[in-house]
C-alpha cells in the first residue's frame, strides 16, 4: 500500500474532481472547503444554520466585539424569559426568587435580575461582597455557605440574611449576637437528595447536596432531637426561615417529597415565616433531555403550603433559588477551531482543537456533561453554512489529557465522537448551555490562559461587552518574587 499521506492526497483530489463535476451540473455553488481532507467519510445532514440563539453573523460579531475568541455570549431575551418563568412559580402566600449567583456572577446579569425583582442567593462572603458591589441591596441577599466568613457579623449587621448550615455556624452566630434576638435561617439536610448525574437519592454524586453522603446543611436528626432548638434558646435567636436544597436532579417526585417533608421542620418554631426550597431545577441542554416543568412541580407545593396554613394557622412565604434554570441556556461559549488532527486505525479519530477548553467550560471534564455544539462558518456568512458532517472528538487547548469537550455522557474519563457540521481551521464552534457554571466555574489561568471576556446580546441583537479579556499583567499582578540574594 502507498503511504497514508499519498492515499489521503489521492482521496482529496478525487473528491475535489467529483464535487467540481457535480457543481457544474447544479444551480447552487459548492465550496471546496466542504471537502474533507482525511480518510474519514462525509455525510449529508440538515444541521441547523445557527446555535441556540446565535446566527453565524451574530457569533462572529460576538468575537469581534470581544477582540477575539473565546468569548462567553449571553442572550438578554433568554434571561428575561427564564426570569419570568421562575417568577410565575406557583405559590400560596407569596414568593421570593433568589438567583444562585454562583451559576454566573457577572455584574450585568446580577443587575438585570435585580431589575426583574429577583433577589440573591450567595454561597460565600466574597459573593455577598461582589453582589453588594454590583448594587444589590444587602437585605436582598441570603447567605448559605460551607465556610462562614470571618466578617459574617458585619454582613449580618448590614442586613444580609444568613442560613446556618452547620451546628458550629449556628454556635458562632449565636455567640456573637447572644441575647439580641437575631433572626436566622436554618439549613436542613433532609436525608435525601437528587443529583443530575446519579439516580441514587442517598449515595454520593457531585451534584447531589442532600442525603447521608452530603455535607451540606444540618443533619435532620439534630433538628428532630432538639439539638438545634437548644442552641436557638441558649442564644436567644429567632428562627424565621427553614432552608433545604437537595441537588441538581430532575425527579419532580423527589423534589415534591422533600418540599412536603421540609414543612415538618417549620413546625418546630412558630417564628418561622418562610420556607426556602433551594433550586436544582433540571434544564435540558440537549434535545433528548427534559426540562423541569416549574408549574408541574409547583402546584403540589402550593397545596402543601395551604394545608400547612390550615393545620398550623401560619401562611408561609416560599423562596426558591434557581441558578441553572435562569442562565444555562441563555449563555454560550463562542470558540474557534484552531487546529484539526487525526489518528488512524480502529481507535482512530478526527480531533477538533479549540482555542478554549476546561479553562472556560469545565463541566464535561468534571461531570461528563454533554453540551450542544454547533459549527458555524468562520466568515460569519449564512451562505457559507454547509450540509456536510463528520464524526469528531472535540478537545480543548490545554496541555491536559482531561481537557475533553465531548466525553461519554456522565463519564468524564472516556471520550465520545460527536457528529458535527464539517469544519475547517478558523471556523466557529459554539458550545451552548454554557450560561451556568462555566464562566464562574472553570480552570482559568491553567497553562496561563487568560479569563475569557463576556458579551451580552440585547433584544435588538446589539452586542455589549460586559467583561474584558484578562491580560497577562492581570494574571501576574499578585505574584511576589523572592528576596534578593535568596537564590542564585
Amino acid at each position: 500500500d502507498p503511504p497514508l499521506h499519498l492515499r489521503m492526497r489521492v482521496f482529496t483530489l478525487l473528491a475535489v474532481a467529483f464535487f467540481s463535476t457535480v457543481q457544474s451540473s447544479i444551480a447552487f455553488p459548492l465550496h471546496l472547503s466542504h471537502v474533507r481532507t482525511t480518510a474519514y467519510g462525509l455525510a449529508m445532514s440538515s444541521n441547523p444554520g445557527q446555535s441556540e440563539f446565535l446566527t453565524p453573523a451574530l457569533a462572529k460579531a460576538c468575537i469581534d466585539t470581544a477582540g477575539g475568541s473565546p468569548v462567553y455570549a449571553y442572550s438578554l431575551k433568554k434571561l428575561d424569559d427564564s426570569a419570568n418563568a421562575c417568577l410565575e412559580f406557583p405559590n400560596a402566600y407569596g414568593l421570593t426568587v433568589r438567583y444562585a449567583m454562583k451559576a454566573c456572577p457577572n455584574k450585568a446579569i446580577l443587575q438585570f435580575f435585580l431589575s426583574k425583582g429577583i433577589h440573591i442567593d450567595a454561597s460565600s462572603g466574597y459573593e455577598v461582597r461582589r453582589a453588594i458591589e454590583a448594587g444589590i441591596p444587602p437585605d436582598h441577599i441570603s447567605l448559605s455557605t460551607q465556610e462562614l466568613p470571618t466578617d459574617f457579623a458585619h454582613l449580618l449587621e448590614m442586613g444580609v440574611k444568613v442560613n446556618a448550615c452547620s451546628i458550629s455556624q449556628l454556635e458562632k452566630i449565636g455567640q456573637h449576637f447572644s441575647g439580641q434576638g437575631l433572626k436566622v435561617g436554618v439549613r436542613v439536610n433532609p436525608g435525601v437528595g437528587s443529583g443530575g448525574f446519579s439516580s441514587s437519592t442517598t449515595s454520593f454524586s457531585k451534584t447531589n447536596v442532600g442525603g447521608p453522603s452530603s455535607s451540606f446543611g444540618i443533619w435532620h436528626t439534630l433538628v428532630e432531637d432538639g439539638t438545634v432548638s437548644g442552641l436557638v434558646d441558649k442564644y436567644g435567636l429567632v428562627v424565621e426561615r427553614i432552608h433545604t436544597h437537595i441537588g441538581s436532579g430532575s425527579d419532580p417526585e423527589i423534589w415534591q417529597q422533600v418540599a412536603s417533608n421540609s414543612l415538618s421542620f417549620c413546625k418546630k418554631w412558630e417564628s418561622v415565616k418562610t420556607l426556602n426550597l433551594g433550586g436544582g431545577y433540571k434544564v435540558g441542554r440537549n434535545k433528548d433531555e427534559a426540562t423541569t416543568n416549574l408549574k408541574e412541580i409547583g402546584e403540589p407545593v402550593k397545596e402543601a403550603f395551604q394545608t400547612f396554613a390550615e393545620e398550623e394557622g401560619r401562611e408561609l412565604t416560599l423562596e426558591i433559588e434557581p441558578g441553572t434554570y435562569l442562565v444555562a441556556m441563555a449563555g454560550a461559549l463562542v470558540s474557534t477551531v484552531q487546529d484539526k488532527v487525526f489518528t488512524t486505525g480502529e481507535s482512530g479519530h478526527v480531533f477538533l482543537k479549540l482555542d478554549a477548553g476546561m479553562t472556560d467550560v469545565l463541566r464535561p471534564s468534571l461531570y461528563g456533561a454533554v453540551h450542544p455544539m454547533t459549527v458555524l462558518p468562520g466568515s460569519g456568512a449564512d451562505t457559507d453554512v454547509g450540509d456536510l458532517t463528520e464524526n469528531v472528538v472535540v478537545v480543548g487547548h490545554c496541555c491536559e489529557s482531561g481537557d475533553l469537550m465531548t466525553p461519554k455522557p456522565g463519564e468524564p474519563e472516556d471520550l465520545e465522537e460527536r457528529t458535527l457540521r464539517h469544519s475547517e481551521i478558523g471556523d466557529i464552534l459554539v458550545i451552548d448551555g454554557s450560561g451556568a457554571y462555566c464562566s464562574g466555574m472553570n480552570t482559568k489561568n491553567y497553562n496561563s490562559f487568560p479569563e475569557a471576556p463576556e458579551v451580552m446580546v440585547d433584544y435588538d441583537e446589539q452586542i455589549h461587552l460586559i467583561r474584558a479579556r484578562q491580560t497577562l499583567a492581570q494574571i501576574l499582578e499578585n505574584e511576589v518574587g523572592l528576596p534578593e540574594g535568596l537564590i542564585g
